[in-house]
């Protein structure tokens, strides 16, 4: 198959789909695969790290959208991207397709057939390509929170382990997945208080076990979100429901009785956001102030680290798009794990979810494909 990589375009996003070393593995596999030029730049990957990889390089994106049956990318695509996908391509990325009625239709038009990482599973019902990301944006949103809690950057000019004799911060992480796990890890690490919140009594079980005492765990209810959220310095929402917008938890109203200078990371923001307020940022003006609160949302966390990252999400995603690329659709069809990705399929919404959270018809894929 004819893999394409195009560079990202999404503001200060500095990942890039394959890396030097997979495009080797696709190359191994018997495929082609173009790399759009400078593609891999900011993570030290040359274009002539590509072509000793098997790569071919074009000189912009239109070339590689128009030379190649599959898409490999990181982030969604922009309206400039989803206007090159035709019918004959299979795209493989991030879509977030629930809080995003533009792309999604975009996409439907376009007949090609989209694949979102965030929602292909596994054998254990993980979110394997969804997971790496989320350890790298769990542990940077601390960093995030960090440094918004700073006085000049708004915060409460809090330090966020304190120092001996005084209070280090309250950290109140929403959600207790793989993003919750990690920014718990973070917290703990730096020696601030944390508490996790979720309604599952097995993954907080798990927690506790994990933590050791280190991290409170409280179930979540409503009494308990309004509780811990006035009393705590940073707020991360970490919550999580695939394919589908995320839950408003922490409403306008409630920013009011929240202490000033205090912090929202809003991890949850690619699916919407999980606090009332939240509106995406980007890496070059990462924060906003409402009620006194500084909130950081920026939509592509995991940007700020590409080298991590996409080494990271790369050794998650290469068994996936080999499949693909060997089988094409049919690839779908057989894998169990790759159809729960399949969002879109020839102008249908495939993802019940996503069709629920965009208010658009709903097609099995038993019936898209027929």
């Amino acid at each position: 198959m004819k893999v394409g990589v195009p560079k990202e375009i999404k503001t200060h996003e500095y990942r890039v789909g394959l890396t030097p070393g997979a495009v080797r593995e696709y190359v191994a596999a018997g495929h082609s695969v173009v790399i759009e030029t400078n593609a891999g730049a900011a993570i030290g990957a040359t274009d002539e790290h590509y072509l000793k990889a098997g790569a071919t390089i074009a000189a912009s994106a239109r070339e590689v959208f128009s030379s190649s049956e599959m898409i490999v990318k990181v982030k969604e695509p922009q309206l400039s991207e989803w206007s090159q996908l035709r019918e004959n391509h299979i795209l493989f990325t991030y879509l977030h397709l629930a809080p995003d009625l533009e792309q999604a239709e975009g996409l439907l038009k376009s007949g090609c057939t989209a694949i979102a990482y965030e929602t292909v599973t596994d054998a254990h019902g993980g979110l394997p390509l969804l997971a790496p990301m989320s350890e790298v944006a769990g542990r940077l949103a601390i960093e995030a929170a960090g440094s918004a809690l700073k006085r000049y950057a708004g915060g409460r000019g809090l330090l966020l382990g304190g120092v001996p004799g005084v209070q280090p911060a309250r950290v109140l992480i929403i959600g207790g997945g793989v993003v919750g796990m990690h920014a718990a890890r973070m917290t703990a690490g730096l020696g601030a208080e944390a508490t996790i919140l979720d309604r599952s009594i097995p993954r907080l079980r798990d927690l506790d076990e994990l933590f050791q005492g280190r991290v409170r765990t409280r179930f979540s209810t409503i009494d308990a979100v309004e509780e811990e959220v006035f009393a705590a310095d940073v707020v991360i929402g970490a919550v999580l429901i695939p394919g589908a917008s995320a839950p408003k938890l922490v409403s306008r109203g409630m920013l009011s009785s929240m202490r000033k200078g205090s912090v929202i990371v809003d991890v949850a923001i690619d699916q919407g956001g999980c606090f009332e307020t939240s509106r995406p940022t980007t890496h070059a003006d990462p924060t906003y102030e409402i009620d006194g609160v500084v909130h950081y949302c920026v939509a592509n966390m995991p940007g700020a680290v590409p080298l991590t990252s996409s080494h990271a999400l790369n050794n998650a995603t290469l068994p996936f798009g080999l499949a693909l690329a060997k089988k094409g659709f049919a690839a779908v069809l057989e894998n169990p794990h790759l159809r729960a990705g399949l969002n879109v399929y020839r102008g249908r919404l495939t993802y019940k979810a996503v069709a629920e959270s965009l208010g658009l018809p709903f097609s099995p894929i038993e019936q898209a494909a027929a």
